[in-house]
Parts: structure tokens; sequence; C-alpha cells
């Protein structure tokens, strides 16, 4: 029971948000795209902003991106709610000449198969079929009938093209393109953002990383006449390498600075600019093993590990959710990149 109550929420959150007329800027609109990808990242509470050096660099900061030598491709699957929400995210990136690099990230949020009984009540007495404003007046005298019973899916996708480039060893900028369909039943939307990400690096082991998304404000349009816009958010991380024990340790931190007035939804706010911290740090082990621990931004501790073989890194992550949020379940993430290791696909030499 209760998960269908999960369900319900979330179809209903969808709902609510195409339900009022005009234009309106839309708090939790774009919230899926929050929610972060990569078991290494995500094991360290998705403080990673500064530290994305790979694949994933297309979602945490695509000034990142440029880091990459050889052609990556990355895959991530996450069940959440006891498998009733389905997360899928997937990634190509390749270098381009000796400076810069290009990416397509596909991100997809959906619970599947929710039944649809609008059309299925009936009159057991007269065996009349209703309309659903009838049922809903008195549910009570009224049967469903499973014949007539229907199905849809609640889905949210982001399409991420990448653009990145090394200016030099120190500074790298990048910026995404991002196409957001959203479908829920016969309803849809769809929008067009712009994400820019900033890399510097002012000394050695000190890392700085900054990523503006939706930094012109993304425009969804949905096919109900109702319009929403998703508000800019900035999200801002260092990190510090230290060499130690016969590896490295990454302390990092970032914030993901909002404008919604998120005054109750944030950890602490200033009127309507919200703050919520990302902490984590990783230990990579002679850059074969790797074990990390994070918090982040809806106060739920992560932590994970990851193997790195030849051409391919397994990552896994693990994060649990409040013990008073009795059947949601813990969430279990596993991520997989492969780096096409060879001479004639490395990057030409630049910086």
């Amino acid at each position: 029971m209760k998960k269908r109550w999960c369900v319900l929420g979330f179809v209903l959150a969808s709902m609510l948000s195409v339900s009022v007329a005009g234009t309106s800027v839309g708090k939790y609109a774009g919230e899926f795209i929050s929610l972060g990808v990569g078991g290494r990242a995500l094991g360290m509470g998705g403080a990673f902003v500064a530290l994305a050096n790979d694949v994933t660099s297309g979602y945490w900061n695509p000034a990142g991106l440029s880091h990459i030598t050889y052609p990556q491709i990355s895959l991530m699957h996450d069940e959440r709610y006891g498998s009733l929400v389905n997360y899928d995210y997937g990634a190509v990136a390749l270098p381009v000449g000796p400076s810069t690099s290009w990416g397509f990230s596909v991100i997809r949020l959906g619970v599947d198969d929710i039944m649809d009984t609008r059309n299925a009540a009936y009159d057991p007495a007269s065996n009349v079929y209703v309309d659903y404003a009838t049922y809903r007046q008195n549910p009570e005298r009224y049967r469903i009938d499973p014949s007539k019973v229907t199905y849809f899916n609640a889905a949210d996708w982001a399409f991420y093209l990448t653009y990145s480039k090394k200016q030099s060893e120190d500074f790298s900028y990048g910026a995404n393109l991002k196409v957001i369909r959203r479908d829920l039943g016969d309803a849809s939307a769809t929008g067009l953002g712009l994400d820019v990400g900033l890399w510097y690096t002012p000394m050695d082991n000190v890392l700085l990383g900054a990523n503006l998304q939706d930094v012109t404000t993304t425009f969804l349009a949905w096919n109900t006449g109702t319009n929403e816009l998703i508000t800019p958010t900035m999200k801002i991380g260092t990190a510090y390498l230290i060499e130690a024990f016969g590896g490295r340790f990454a302390p990092a931190i970032d914030f993901d600075i909002r404008f919604e007035g998120r005054k109750y939804a944030s950890t602490f706010n200033l009127g309507n600019i919200s703050f919520d911290p990302h902490f984590g740090t990783e230990f990579m082990f002679k850059d074969v093993v790797a074990f990390r621990v994070g918090y982040n931004d809806v106060k739920q501790w992560s932590m994970g590990a990851g193997l790195h073989l030849p051409k391919l890194n397994i990552d896994y992550s693990y994060a649990q959710f409040s013990q008073t949020s009795e059947g949601l379940g813990n969430t279990h993430r596993i991520s997989l990149m492969f780096t096409l290791e060879a001479e004639q696909f490395r990057r030409v030499d630049g910086y």
C-alpha cells in the first residue's frame, strides 16, 4: 500500500504541474535532473563538480569533459521505491583535436504501466458505464471493469549535447545544449535549455568547479496549453587531492544554489535563494580500488566502491532513505564506464 501511495504522489505532483493555466515558474519542474549520475559521483554524495573529468562530466560539469584522453561510454541503472521508479542513464564522449571534446548523454526517469481506470467504471445495477466525474461522486456505488483498464507511463527525459575545451592546463570551459521531454499519459511537454561549466586549478592539488544549469531559464511548453519555467541552478564545488597510504584521498564539497524560494525544502536559505550542500570523499588505492562516502542535498548518507580494470570501470553506490520513510526502500546504483584505450583513439597531444 505504501508503494502505491509513492506512485500516486509522483503522478499527482506531475499532474499538478500541468493543471495551472498560463506560464509559471515550476519550482520542481526540473527536479529529476538533480538526481545525479554515475556510481562514483553518487557514492560521494554528489560532491563532484570540481572532480568531474570523465564521460559523466556532460552532466556534472561540461568543462571537465575536455580532460578525457580516449573515447568513453557510460551506463547506469537505478531502481527506487521498491523498483516502482526506474532511473536510467547513458552517455558517450569523444576527444577531438588537442583540446576539445564532444559528448552526448541521455537520462530517463519513469514510472511504467500505471493503471488508468477513468473509462472503466460501471453501475452493476444497470450495467451502464459512467464517466470519471460521476464515479468520484459516489465510488462505493460503482465497480471497475478490469477489461476496460488501460495503462500509461509517466516519464521524464533529458538529452545533453556537450562541448568542452581546455584553454590551458589550469582552465577549461564547456556548455550543454539540453532538450527536456516530459510525458504523462496524454499530456506532454518539451523544453530547451543551456548549461555552462567552468573548471580551474589555482594551485597544485586544489580543484574548483562551477556549473550554471538552465542559465537562460528553460522553457517547458505543454500540449495542454500550460507553460513552465525552470529557473537557473548554480552548482559550485571544490576538491583537494592528498597523496597518502599508497593512494589518493579526494575530499570534496559542493553547493547547489537555487532561486526558487525553497525555504523549507532547503538546508538553509537567504530569502528566495536556497543553499544545499554535498559532502564526499574518495580514497583511490593504486588506481585500482576506490572507497567512497558522502552526504547529499536531501540529507541522505551514501557510500560506494569502485573497481578499475583495463578499459572498464565498475562503480557501485548505496543510499539509505530516512528511517521515517518506511516502505521507500534503499537505493543501489551500479554504473559501468568503458574506455576505448587504444592508440588509434588517443587524443592528439595538446596541453
